[in-house]
């Protein structure tokens, strides 16, 4: 990598990967077989981990070039994605919508009865995403952000080295001068685990929720009340790093945040919420990455970031889409002020 492609020489985000229709839907009670529910509301909202977090750092106002990589359908629901980037500035050159594709969308059922959110998901354009699908030398982005693995199937197959093929991106892209931060989601397959574990080298920034750094582990990071454990959680957040993450490990939990690198590392507790505030938690993680995201690109200290991340987390849940609830930077930071934090 020459001094030319420095990440420092660079500005902007091309985040690739899930890009997804949510279509969330309020219920009455969900129903047994063969049985009616109905539906009392329903809102098309943008989905998955590359979509969110573009829309999300442009909600907080990012003062840096937004740009999109992925695979849609040629359909109304692709459509209907390009025309919101547009809308939001993002760059959609490498956003490409395909004829023999169907864009990857979500229903999403909530029960008003219980709360409780119950997800179909048609995977869809996502699961054909290959590296050779994006051309890296065509941006001069800052950070690549790939989200979310295990939930991009052709990225995620492992190879005859024993390497997924996100891994072989991922050093593409850092060889093409990009710091790379990498966000997953928690299914519980073995194999899954085996290949995000060899991505592990080329990923300079790892952004995962307390459930998937278990995962990778192989050990729970909560007590056994349900509390979260966070001496395991800055545990894993090392043994993650010694296993080959080149900068820093963030886990997030709904209570709050850790932070590790070479270092040492940083905690932060959520914000303490009102009650009544809550109206639904869909995208949390991915506001919590955006806010975290955008702390690390303009070179915030970690405490910082953290705090971000948990405002605009905080945001997230004041709406039951991923994104309406996410407001101008300044205006997330003052719901830490106005609420304070949880204890420790």
């Amino acid at each position: 990598m020459s001094s030319s492609d420095s990440p420092a020489l660079r500005s902007g985000v091309l985040a690739a990967g899930n890009f997804i229709i949510d279509h969330v839907k309020l219920i009455d009670a969900w129903p047994a077989e063969e049985m009616l529910a109905t539906i009392h509301s329903e809102q098309t909202s943008n989905g998955g981990g590359a979509y969110n977090l573009l829309i999300d750092l442009a909600r907080l106002g990012a003062p840096f070039p937004l740009e999109a990589a992925g695979l849609l359908g040629k359909d109304a629901a692709g459509a209907w994605i390009l025309e919101d980037c547009e809308r939001h500035h993002i760059n959609t050159f490498q956003l490409t919508q395909r004829d023999d594709l169907s864009t990857s969308y979500t229903d999403a059922f909530t029960a008003i009865a219980t709360g409780r959110r119950t997800f179909f998901h048609h995977r869809g354009a996502n699961a054909r995403l290959t590296a050779a699908d994006l051309d890296l030398a065509a941006s001069q982005s800052r950070l690549f952000y790939l989200g979310y693995l295990m939930l991009l199937d052709s990225l995620d197959a492992t190879g005859p080295d024993g390497r997924s093929a996100a891994s072989h991106l991922l050093e593409n892209a850092v060889h093409h001068g990009f710091s790379t931060v990498v966000d997953m989601v928690s299914i519980a397959d073995p194999g899954l685990v085996t290949g995000t574990r060899s991505a592990l080298p080329w990923i300079d920034h790892f952004i995962l929720n307390e459930l998937e750094a278990g995962q990778l582990v192989g050990r729970s990071l909560r007590h056994s009340n349900s509390q979260p454990d966070l001496a395991a959680m800055e545990l894993a957040a090392r043994d993650l790093l010694g296993a080959g993450v080149r900068h820093s490990v963030t886990i997030h939990a709904v209570e709050g945040a850790v932070s590790a690198t070479a270092a040492g590392c940083v905690r932060q507790s959520s914000v303490a919420l009102p009650s009544g505030y809550i109206k639904g938690a869909t995208g949390a993680g991915d506001a919590f990455a955006a806010g975290w995201v955008y702390a690390l690109h303009e070179n915030w200290p970690t405490a910082e970031g953290l705090q971000l991340g948990v405002c605009a987390a905080a945001a997230c849940l004041a709406d039951p889409t991923p994104s309406l609830g996410l407001r101008p930077l300044a205006e997330c930071l003052e719901l830490g002020r106005t609420y304070g934090y949880r204890s420790a």
